[in-house]
């Protein structure tokens, strides 16, 4: 027998290449053409985006099926070239279109930044109307009417919203120090700061939170930490004990808080309000301690308070007081060492009273 041939080897695709796709003019109908057919369309077998010439003649013997005309009344050339140019200047007005109206979106967006420069919306009013506004607003509500806006913020620092608002919570039951009357209040110097006093004095809703104070609090007070302490001074009272009981005062001032863009004063007032935002216990704050002995304190003036712990006494009926006092403040959640610092130990403990500087009893100059 003879030998067998060998059978030829397949030859293999070249590596790329794409698959092209046969195009039937008997599968251009109304049943067999889908949605899907043009959208997983190979891109490869039409380049140009025009439609084929086979395509349009299946095309255009369907409609004329359709209308019953014969086919061969409009040359196919006719279509090819109608549908050719009807996509190009399709394509054509759609790009003229989103350029003509980027355009005319940037010219309307030029036209606002002219108009408005600073970005400015709504209606200015006179400072008038805010002062008028400012008559009837609460002593709670000044932050929130302050946040209004500019204007209103503005009112907020005259001697006139600060006189109006003393004179409107007046009264003459109310016990006020020699500097809190009437007649001191005239003055301009620390205007600001005389009538948030007077208010805890006068106001019913502020002074109830000042009497339903405890004396012990019920947590650490955490607000103290990284304070400077400016004073301290110590007075011996005398009560209705058969023994006096003595209080510790420390005077603290509160370290402003960092901001990153380096500005820690933060808005100010307008210059020719500044005597009447003069506060000198800005910021400070009385921690006074009450024991049933005397206790040696050594000096902490000038020290960073870094410490503050409240717990019972070794007789289980008093509290314990422990103050650490260092050199420098502590950042970043670090715990304070105990061996470079000053510790006090106040033990036992009638009564702890933290008083910011507006607080009845805190104790300030009449002078100012």
């Amino acid at each position: 027998m003879a030998p067998r041939g060998r059978p030829e080897a397949a030859a293999m695709p070249k590596r790329g290449a794409r698959k092209r796709l046969k195009f039937r003019a008997d599968d251009v109908c109304s049943e067999r053409v889908t949605v899907a057919d043009y959208a997983n369309s190979d891109p490869a077998v039409v380049k140009s985006g025009r439609v084929k010439k086979a395509v349009a003649n299946a095309v255009q013997q369907e409609v004329k099926s359709l209308c019953g005309l014969e086919a061969s009344c409009v040359p196919s050339e006719e279509v090819l070239s109608v549908s050719g140019e009807s996509c190009d200047s399709s394509d054509e007005m759609d790009t003229k279109e989103s350029i003509s109206g980027r355009t005319a979106s940037r010219k309307k967006k030029s036209k606002r930044h002219k108009e408005n420069p600073d970005g400015d919306g709504g209606e200015e009013y006179p400072i008038d109307i805010w002062l008028l506004l400012a008559s009837y607003i609460r002593p709670e509500d000044i932050v929130r009417f302050s946040l209004i806006c500019k204007k209103a913020w503005t009112v907020t620092c005259t001697a006139a919203f600060w006189t109006r608002l003393y004179r409107r919570h007046y009264s003459l039951d109310a016990y006020l120090p020699l500097r809190l009357r009437p007649e001191s209040m005239e003055k301009l110097h620390c205007l600001r700061a005389c009538v948030i006093r007077s208010l805890y004095h006068m106001y019913e809703p502020f002074a109830s939170r000042v009497s339903r104070n405890p004396a012990i609090p019920d947590s650490t007070p955490s607000t103290l930490k990284n304070s400077r302490c400016l004073l301290f001074w110590c007075k011996k009272i005398e009560g209705n004990r058969q023994e006096a009981m003595w209080e510790f005062n420390f005077k603290f001032k509160k370290q402003s808080p960092r901001f990153k863009s380096k500005c820690s004063k933060g808005l100010q007032p307008p210059i020719q309000y500044e005597e009447v935002h003069t506060n000198p216990d800005q910021d400070c704050c009385l921690l006074q301690i009450t024991t049933f002995n005397f206790i040696f304190v050594p000096i902490v003036m000038g020290m960073t308070f870094t410490l503050f712990t409240i717990n019972v006494s070794t007789d289980m009926r008093h509290h314990r007081v422990r103050l650490v006092f260092q050199d420098a403040p502590v950042h970043n959640g670090k715990k304070p060492r105990l061996d470079q610092g000053v510790q006090v130990v106040l033990d036992p403990v009638h009564s702890v009273r933290l008083l910011d500087w507006w607080h009845p009893q805190y104790p300030f100059s009449p002078k100012a």
